[in-house]
């Protein structure tokens, strides 16, 4: 049984509003990088998007994989599971190495490239929030239901009945159903996922298991990186403290 909790999202209830996309942004204190919401990508200060295949809408996110991929890769262990189906990150931790960009088979973290000393960002799945007995912001925001949140074994039951139901109305799949393993972000549609979009022919293998027999094949990861890491490291680790030394200062 898969444990924590997860999002449905049902692309023939979607109309395009853009509601998720905008809650998004105010949850997370991220700026405008984009007057028209259908034409804005995902980067470090977007985690959400909406995007239009002729009539239809779908939105992208990170999938919050079972076993994440990225996870198994950072070697600082600034990215990890939470207990409540999320995959999260510690900013301070993260040394901006990139690994996680690229293990992740479906492309989500997102770089700072605009910063000095630069971190990967992304979706959180409100991680914060939901701990604090509230729901995420893109669930609350929706005004049609095309994005559900709750129980992960709740929500593949709700996805396989509207699927039973109506079946001339879906795709027969539940995308990120078995995905990298399964993911706590699933996916209905009435078209083949890759006509919107979605990163086909994903392997059902979890993908740690792919990243790190490709590291042992790299063991220069090892000794070459280990130096670069232990500066970067360093570096991070003065940086936070610096920040915290000017907000002390700007307080006085």
């Amino acid at each position: 049984m898969r444990k924590g909790n997860g999002i449905l999202f049902d692309v023939t209830l979607c109309v395009g509003c853009g509601s998720c996309y905008e809650a998004c942004k105010e949850a997370n204190n991220l700026p405008e990088t984009n007057k028209d919401f259908l034409k804005d990508h995902l980067s470090d200060n977007t985690f959400t998007v909406v995007e239009q295949y002729g009539d239809l809408f779908t939105r992208k996110n990170c999938m919050h994989c079972d076993d994440p991929a990225c996870a198994s890769v950072c070697l600082v262990g600034a990215i990890k599971k939470s207990e409540t189906g999320a995959v999260i990150y510690d900013a301070e931790k993260c040394i901006g190495c990139r690994y996680c960009m690229q293990a992740c088979p479906y492309k989500m973290p997102r770089y700072e490239w605009g910063k000095a000393l630069p971190s990967i960002r992304k979706c959180s799945l409100c991680d914060t929030r939901v701990k604090e007995g509230k729901l995420p912001a893109c669930y609350e925001a929706c005004p049609t239901e095309a994005t559900l949140y709750g129980n992960l074994e709740e929500l593949i039951v709700i996805a396989k009945k509207r699927m039973k139901e109506n079946p001339d109305q879906y795709f027969d799949k539940i995308y990120g159903l078995e995905e990298a393993g399964g993911t706590h972000v699933l996916v209905l549609s009435p078209v083949p996922f890759e006509q919107l979009g979605f990163v086909p022919n994903v392997p059902k293998e979890a993908m740690p298991e792919f990243t790190m027999r490709a590291m042992e094949k790299i063991p220069s990861v090892v000794s070459i990186g280990g130096v670069f890491l232990g500066g970067m490291y360093w570096l991070t680790k003065r940086k936070n403290e610096l920040a915290k030394e000017k907000n002390t200062n700007n307080g006085n």
